[in-house]
Formats: C-alpha cells, sequence, structure tokens
C-alpha cells in the first residue's frame, strides 16, 4: 500500500549533506588551511559518492543491472537530477576557491599561482624544475578515434593536448598524459620573493612547458580530464566464507578498472575538443561532468603552509582520565561502576589499555572482537596479536564486505591468523557492523569472576578515533555481558538465541523501537509530553520514518541529529512536531544515540546503527541501554548542548537547505564540540 507520507531522495539528502562540508569553508572565523581541508574533504565525498551511489544508478538506467527500488527511467532521471544539483555545488565551490580561498592567501603573503603564467623571477626556476624534476616522468600518449591506445586510470589526473605541426597543414593532433604524483609532489613551494611565498600546482609547471615535449609543435591547449569507475564490488555474498576471500582477492584487483561512471573534464575545454575525446574513449554523452581548472581537489589536505605565522586550528587534545589513574586498572574501576568514554575528547589509548590488561591478567579466558574498519599497522590487532602468544584464545569476527577496507581486513585476518588467532569471516548474506568487545575471565581455582563487555558507536580504530566523534561503554553488567556472549555465538552459527537487555538488529531491535515510540505516543495522548531525540549518521527506512510521522501526528515532540542523509521531510503538516538538526564541525560527528522522554525516567540508547534500511534489516547491529544514570546523563547532556548549538548547527528545512540556527541576543555562544568539551573537562 502506497505511505501517505512524502521523503526526500537519499542521494539528494546527501547531497544537501555534503554541500553542508562546503560550507565550512567559506566560514572566515575558521582557520585558512582548515577551510582548505573542507573543500579537500567536500571533493573526496564527491569522489566516493560518483564510484558508488552514481555510478549504480548509471546500470541500472542502462540496463546492466536490475532494481527492486528504481526503474530504468526513474535511474535515468536521478542521474539527471544528480548532475544538476553537483554542477550548481561546483560553481560554488569555484566561487569560494577563487573569490574567497586564493584572497585570504594572498592576504597572508601566499601567491598560489592558478595557471602557467609566473612572475619573471621564477620562470627559469619553473622551467629547471620541470627539466631536472619532473620531465623524466612525463610520456606522452599520442590519441585517435580509431583504435583506444590508452586506458585511463581510475581518479589519475591526465593532461589532454592538442597540437600542430609547425609550418605543415593545420591538422590537430591529440595526446593524453598522465601526471607523475607518484614522483612529483601535487604542489610545489617555489623561491619566496620580498616577503612573499609561493605555491604552483606541478600540472601548471607542465603546461609551462609543454614546448620541451613536443618540439617542432605548435602547442594549441592543454586541459585537465579524469575518469571515475565504477568501485562497487559485485559479489556472491551468499557464499562459503572460503570462496568469499578468493571472490574479493580477485574483485578487489578490478576496482580500478570498472565502468566509467564520471568522465570529468575542465569547462574550459572548447567543444570540439571534448567532442573528440568522448568519440576517442567512448565516453557516454550522460557521463560528462564539467569540471574546474584544477581537478581532485581532494589533494588541497597536502596543500604546504609555507607562513610559519599562519597557525591551524586548536583542537580539543584527548584527555586521559585521572580517575583510571588513580585504580591504576580498568577492570578494577569497572568491576564497580560502568565507564563511558567519549572520543576523540578522551583518550583512545584507554581502550588500548583495556585490551592490553586482558593480555597480561592471568585471568583472563577470552578475549572476542568484532572487526569492522582497523587502522594500518593497528595498535588494537598488534595487542590481540600479543594476547593470542600470552596463551590466551581470541576470537576476531571480521567484516570482509567493509567497502573500501577489503584489503586491508583480509591482510589483517590473515596475519592474526598466522598468530593463532580464531578468525570467523563474514556471514553470507550480511554485514556485521557491530562494534563490540567481549573479554571473559575464570579465577586459577575455577572461582566466577566479573566479565568485562564493550560496546561502541565507533570502530577500533585509533586513527578515526581523533577524527570522528564516538562514545564506548564499557561495563561488567552480568545482563550485558551473556547478551554480547550470544551475539558473538550467534556470529559463530548458533541459533534461537535470545537477548534481554541488547538491540541487536534482526533479533530485537525493530519491536522495540516500536514499543518505545507507541510509549511516547501514549504520553502525548494522554496530555503528558511525548519526547524523542535521536542522533544518527543517516535517517532512511520509510518504516521507521512513517512511525516518527506518526508520533509527529499525535503531539510527541521529536528532534533529530542527524549528520548525513536525511529522507524525513520536516515543515509537513505530519511532521509539524519534528526539527532536524545537522552539525559539520571539527571532527566527524559519528555517534549514534538514542532518548525517549518515558514520562520523566529517560532510556537513552548507544551503538552502532543508523536508522537505513541495510543497519536494520541487513546488517548485525548492537545497542545497549545505558544503565548507570550518571552516564544516562552525560548523555543527555550532550545531545542538550547538541541541540543548543549556535555556531555549527543547521536546521535541514523543508527544501533541503542548510539554515544556520540564530544566536538569541544575550544567549552564550554554543559550539557544541569544544562546549561539551569543556563540559567533560571541568567534570
Amino acid at each position: 500500500m502506497e505511505s501517505k507520507y512524502n521523503y526526500f531522495k537519499r542521494d539528494i539528502s546527501w547531497l544537501s549533506f555534503n554541500y553542508r562540508v562546503l560550507m565550512e569553508a567559506r566560514d572566515e572565523h575558521l582557520p585558512l588551511y582548515e577551510r582548505i581541508n573542507f573543500i579537500s574533504i567536500y571533493s573526496s565525498n564527491l569522489e566516493e559518492f560518483y564510484k558508488i551511489r552514481v555510478a549504480d544508478h548509471k546500470a541500472v538506467a542502462s540496463g546492466a543491472t536490475e532494481s527492486d527500488e528504481e526503474t530504468v527511467q526513474s535511474a535515468r532521471e536521478l542521474v539527471e537530477e544528480i548532475n544538476r544539483e553537483v554542477n550548481r555545488q561546483l560553481d560554488d565551490r569555484v566561487l569560494i576557491y577563487e573569490q574567497k580561498i586564493l584572497p585570504a592567501l594572498r592576504k597572508n603573503h601566499i601567491i598560489f599561482y592558478q595557471d602557467r603564467h609566473v612572475e619573471p623571477f621564477h620562470q627559469q626556476f619553473i622551467k629547471d624544475f620541470f627539466k631536472e624534476e619532473i620531465f623524466p616522468y612525463l610520456q606522452p600518449v599520442p590519441v585517435s578515434k580509431d583504435k583506444i591506445v590508452s586506458f585511463l586510470r581510475d581518479n589519475r589526473l591526465y593532461l589532454a593536448i592538442r597540437v600542430y605541426l609547425k609550418n605543415a597543414q593545420r591538422t590537430p593532433y591529440y595526446f593524453v598524459m598522465k601526471q607523475p604524483y607518484a614522483k612529483v609532489p601535487r604542489f610545489i613551494e617555489l623561491p619566496s620573493h620580498e616577503k612573499n611565498h609561493y605555491l604552483m600546482f606541478t600540472e601548471d609547471i607542465i603546461k609551462a612547458n609543454l614546448n620541451l615535449i613536443f618540439p617542432g609543435y605548435d602547442i594549441d591547449s592543454s586541459y585537465c580530464i579524469k575518469i571515475s569507475r565504477d568501485a562497487d564490488i559485485l559479489i556472491d555474498d551468499t557464499a562459503s566464507s572460503a570462496d568469499l576471500v578468493a571472490q574479493l582477492k580477485k574483485k578487489v584487483k578490478k576496482r580500478k578498472i570498472g565502468d566509467v561512471c564520471r568522465f570529468v573534464y575542465d569547462r574550459a575545454m572548447p567543444q570540439d575538443f571534448l567532442d573528440f575525446l568522448v568519440d576517442a574513449f567512448r565516453i557516454h554523452r550522460d557521463e560528462l561532468v564539467p569540471g574546474d581548472k584544477h581537478l581532485n581537489l581532494e589533494d588541497l589536505r597536502h596543500l604546504p603552509n609555507p607562513n610559519k605565522a599562519l597557525r591551524g586550528i586548536e583542537k580539543p587534545k584527548p584527555m586521559k582520565l585521572t580517575i583510571l589513574d588513580e585504580k591504576e586498572s580498568i577492570f578494577n574501576y569497572v568491576a564497580q561502576k560502568d565507564l563511558l568514554l567519549y572520543y576523540p575528547y578522551h583518550s583512545f589509548e584507554h581502550f588500548i589499555h583495556f585490551l592490553y590488561e586482558a593480555v597480561h591478567n592471568p585471568e583472563t579466558r577470552e578475549i572476542m572482537v568484532t572487526q569492522y574498519r582497523v587502522a594500518e599497522n593497528s595498535a588494537v590487532i598488534n595487542t590481540l596479536i600479543a594476547a593470542a602468544q600470552n596463551g590466551k584464545k581470541v576470537t576476531v569476527f571480521v567484516e570482509l564486505k567493509a567497502r573500501f577496507d577489503e584489503e586491508n581486513n583480509l591482510a589483517t585476518a590473515e596475519m592474526m591468523q598466522a598468530a593463532g588467532i580464531k578468525i570467523i569471516y563474514s556471514i553470507p548474506g550480511l554485514k556485521v557492523h557491530a562494534k563490540v568487545a567481549l573479554i571473559r575471565r575464570r579465577g586459577l581455582n575455577g572461582e566466577k569472576l566479573p566479565n568485562y563487555a564493550y560496546i561502541s558507536t565507533g570502530n577500533f580504530n585509533e586513527k578515526t578515533a581523533t577524527l570522528y566523534a564516538d562514545c564506548g561503554l564499557f561495563t561488567c553488567r552480568k545482563e550485558i555481558v551473556n547478551d554480547l556472549y550470544n551475539l558473538f555465538r550467534t556470529l559463530q552459527g548458533k541459533e534461537d538465541l535470545k537477548f534481554s537487555t541488547l538491540l541487536v538488529a534482526r533479533f530485537n531491535l525493530i519491536p522495540e523501537l516500536n514499543r518505545l515510540i507507541d510509549r511516547e505516543i501514549s504520553l502525548a495522548d494522554e496530555g503528558k509530553q511525548g519526547r524523542i531525540i535521536l542522533k544518527m549518521n543517516a535517517l532512511q527506512d520509510p518504516t521507521m520514518i512513517d512511525r516518527l510521522y506518526e508520533a509527529s501526528e499525535h503531539g510527541v515532540q521529536i528532534d533529530l541529529i542527524v549528520r548525513g542523509i536525511c529522507c524525513l521531510i520536516p515543515g509537513q503538516s505530519y511532521s509539524r512536531n519534528i526539527r532536524v538538526t545537522r552539525i559539520v564541525d571539527s571532527f566527524l560527528e559519528h555517534a549514534r544515540i538514542w532518548y525517549f522522554g518515558n514520562d520523566g525516567s529517560p532510556k537513552v540508547f548507544m551503538g552502532s546503527p543508523d536508522w537505513m534500511r541495510r543497519n536494520l534489516y541487513r546488517r548485525i547491529e548492537a545497542i545497549t541501554p545505558v544503565l548507570a544514570p550518571d552516564l544516562r546523563d552525560s548523555l543527555i547532556e550532550m545531545l542538550n548542548i547538541q541541540l543548543a548549538d549556535n555556531q555549527k548547527a543547521c536546521w535541514v528545512d523543508d527544501q533541503l537547505q542548510n539554515v544556520f540556527k540564530k544566536r538569541t541576543p544575550g544567549t552564550p555562544a554554543v559550539r557544541a564540540q569544544y562546549t561539551f568539551y569543556d563540559w567533560l573537562n571541568k567534570k
């Protein structure tokens, strides 16, 4: 039956989020290089979006694959809508870059050349630099309409060049040349002059010296181009673990030669030049995306800062908890009291120390961990290997299907297996996204000892723990420990296991969510306050959105703090009591925290799932109630601070516009991430 409600399109909503990222580059209150970094993040996000989401829609639009969610026609229309919105955003990116960022660099005595034309005092330098550092790595390849003689690699920059023979008939010749960024940095620092510093793109140095590459030719013009290729890996995930490993090893190597999903070109390129390239490389017209003069602006995160007086942002430094120093043992502390850590405000070293204690504690029988995305040369993995070498039983569930981390996860799993760790691979037909760890113990004389559970909103990754805002709960509560043990048994193929306290997707999560929402609706119907606050990365599942619309119609007051995709439309008759907040700041908001008012006795949950169809129905996710009153109150405080943010928080309106919240005169400035850090620090 068709729903009476409406929803935003998932991918158009995501583009709204990515535009909010770009908006940070306009914020003149931020340090200049932080603004430049947001252009890099925006560009990197967009690249992945085309490789995955747009590539999927194009496959449906071309008839190459079938979808239960869209037709060939609707897929074509969506791709067109996406391209229109992206082109609009890219126009804004050009304006921000050219009219805001470059003048700000000049104001700070950094001249960033944007073409091949340089000051006279730099001309000899760039010629010498080109001959010595760049020229040996260049290999122009002729391009012909008759046959494809060059394969354009995924996301690599190429220079497309048109030349004419000197003193001959004006017949154009075309070449492509891969930029040598594996050998030469993308950005080159030139000699300073007077009080100014100078930077230049490597491709502009190449353009300035094309006559040395093509002697005997007149250089007509040159433009940057790049290809984005379908990066999704289609595997039979119903296969056995051994077959899945073999499939992934084979298919990840082919990711860089996937089908073209985007051909990006300098929008200044003449039409006849573009037409030639389209024909020569067999590009479909609907794959054309006009870009800037300089492509791959995600590389701006590597832009040198030659002006040492130009400081970066002062981000909160991770705190180490003195209460743990006093106890000298996380085990001893958690045996008496639950512990909740907030990353990156708290140091991730506490979790590493927790594992380290398990390694060296003689009563530790077994360590069980899920692995979704881990850092390279991971301290977590090294500690688990040390545990196995120390005689502990270690079991790690490795999700091989974590997109873009397949190779790292495979290599890490094989390394752990070689060290004696028991590895459980992906479950057929499912992804395991839960972020959980369990330490099982027994006394030397056989007596029972507390076991330790850890449930997190983020991955066991010390690198992202400094960049993502997450939280993790340590507890010895038997009801949670027993449920977590049952979850690991489920991952090992045991069936018909029950969960009394943990909410686990595909088991008891949806029924409990419905019960919690029904409770708030009943309170509102009784004239009491119905209250829901949901913080997550993405809200897309129509069934759960319908439940929120229904609750709003009954008068339940609902605040959503959704960083990314939000398909719920606020401002409608059926959503008049729902407000959507989006926060983009120094750290990536990644925690999933749910609050239900429950007539003054609030229930608060934290864990791994977003409200996407894939999370709720096609993954194993784990979320826990926070039962300790003081820890529950600290999560509520964090939610309230985020809702009060008047610096980096936006309303998402019914047109998917990011509308900054206005600060009421006389009220304090609240920048949630920094305000909450200060609150934790004082606490």
